[in-house]
């Protein structure tokens, strides 16, 4: 009996152990698969995994070869064939036989005929006329094989203005997908930098949370220590068990919007959604940066990315004009051809000296221009009428882009000054929120205030704090909106604006 017992604890006591392994293997894993991310690591992790700025490389990948090998279009075409023909019914080859040739086919004949006379035992008829004594010729038809072979060779090349601006519009081309692709990359870099702040928001707001859940509990155990003391009646003490009871849904829903939030910031990094962040806390920078909104504005006419899309989108229209303008300007065309022919490939010799072969070719240079693309509502004509239009209409977008920009700036740095001027006070608040919860929960201690004087202070204290952290973020997400705007990289924004006014 005894050993059944130490037999059975031996086995609870392995269990218990692997139960413990598994777990502390379990925590080990969680912690491992924890990635520890900067803002700055974040941005370079999004700019290698994110999807769409990976389609943005290959579009831009495409219009640099077309832009490094425009020159392709000065290539001539040339083309190589060879046929193998059969006529549908054989042919025959007809002509005139000379004088002298009629000659030497009749002579045979009159051998023949002198044969004749000899077998019938005639004399001959010794008809013999010589070559210069026959006159005209005699027609004579030969059959010909329907087998042919023919080969050529074929090249040319058209030139003319239009294919140089096409050579420069492929160049501006690539400058606009170089310009897209840094505008996506702002893009990625501003969403990602306010995600990371974002959640830090989030982060903070839940450790207060959690101290003021800690706060509620202590709340209870004072009311508690109270009560059991006499010093305050029952209901103070089931009142002060709701406020912190109230508080734990209030905390899950807001763990709840951090964990949505970090599935979202994994899948726009490339990960999975349920990759866990240790994120590191952003040194908080008290000094506002003053800016001048002339020089601000200025900075983002020139630096905004959709400004240079735009403005590119312009200068490609303008070389698309050219081009077709040019266009209509003569046309040199150079081609050259070489064609051979065998008459019969069965019977006739492919090499040699007694080779049939017919060979031709021809050089041609010629200088044309279409003098119908000239009449003023022609297709060509009206084709470049409809760029100038799109021309005007792309510069109005560009004027309106501008103006909204300024408008755009002028919000943000009102934005930036109000959230400065709210987080100055902010602060103040905060400090004399912290002093009247200190002192009202001292009262409380001492009887002298209830639970609601010191619940009232709890939640203001709480609410100081939420919107100080608020205003903090809401700066440095302003900051962020108004980089992108003027198209610079985050964290350079102060050193700009000094060197724009050192200058």
């Amino acid at each position: 009996m005894n050993l059944k017992k130490r037999f059975t604890s031996l086995a609870l006591l392995f269990l218990l152990c692997a139960n413990l392994y598994a777990q502390q293997a379990s925590q080990q894993a969680a912690a491992a698969a924890v990635i520890r991310l900067s803002p700055d690591e974040a941005v370079q992790l999004a700019l290698k995994n994110n999807l769409s700025l990976e389609s943005n490389r290959v579009n831009l990948a495409t219009k640099e070869r077309a832009s490094a090998y425009s020159w392709n279009q000065f290539i001539p075409n040339v083309t190589v064939s060879g046929s193998l023909m059969r006529d549908n019914e054989a042919g025959t080859q007809a002509g005139m036989l000379p004088a002298a040739d009629l000659a030497e086919v009749l002579n045979p004949v009159y051998e023949g005929l002198d044969e004749i006379s000899s077998a019938l035992g005639l004399p001959p008829s010794g008809v013999r006329l010589p070559p210069e004594k026959i006159f005209g010729v005699a027609p004579y038809s030969v059959e010909v094989s329907p087998w042919r072979v023919a080969g050529s060779i074929q090249t040319s090349i058209n030139i003319n203005f239009a294919m140089f601006e096409n050579m420069r519009r492929l160049r501006l081309d690539y400058q606009a997908g170089v310009i897209s692709y840094e505008k996506a990359k702002l893009q990625i870099e501003r969403d990602v930098r306010k995600a990371y702040h974002n959640m830090l928001l989030q982060q903070e707001n839940i450790s207060l949370l959690y101290g003021d859940y800690e706060n509620a509990e202590r709340q209870v155990q004072m009311a508690q220590a109270n009560y059991n003391a006499g010093l305050a009646p029952e209901l103070t003490l089931l009142q002060a068990q709701v406020a912190r009871e109230n508080r734990r849904p209030v905390i899950a829903q807001a763990e709840n919007g951090l964990k949505l939030s970090m599935a979202q910031f994994a899948m726009s990094l490339g990960l999975d959604y349920d990759t866990q962040f240790e994120l590191i806390p952003v040194a908080e920078n008290a000094d506002f940066i003053l800016l001048d909104l002339a020089e601000v504005v200025s900075m983002a006419s020139r630096g905004k990315p959709e400004i240079q899309e735009l403005r590119q989108t312009i200068l490609m229209l303008e070389s698309a004009r050219k081009a077709q303008l040019y266009s209509l300007t003569p046309t040199l065309t150079l081609s050259w051809n070489y064609n051979s022919f065998l008459g019969d490939p069965w019977n006739n010799s492919w090499f040699g000296s007694d080779s049939n072969w017919i060979k031709t070719g021809a050089l041609t240079i010629s200088l044309g221009v279409r003098l119908h693309s000239l009449i003023p509502f022609s297709t060509d004509v009206q084709s470049i009428r409809n760029t100038d239009d799109q021309i005007k209409e792309f510069n109005i977008r560009l004027a309106q882009l501008i103006n909204a920009t300024e408008i755009e700036i002028y919000n943000i740095i009102l934005t930036l000054e109000s959230t400065q001027r709210s987080a100055e006070g902010q602060a103040q608040t905060l400090r004399l929120a912290e002093q009247s919860y200190r002192l009202t929960e001292q009262a409380y201690q001492a009887g002298l205030q209830d639970y609601f004087q010191v619940q009232n202070a709890a939640q203001s204290l709480q609410q100081a704090r939420v919107q100080m952290h608020e205003q903090q973020f809401n700066y440095i997400n302003s900051l962020i909106d108004l980089e992108y705007a003027i198209g610079v990289p985050f964290g350079t924004l102060s050193s700009i604006v000094h060197s724009e006014r050192s200058r």
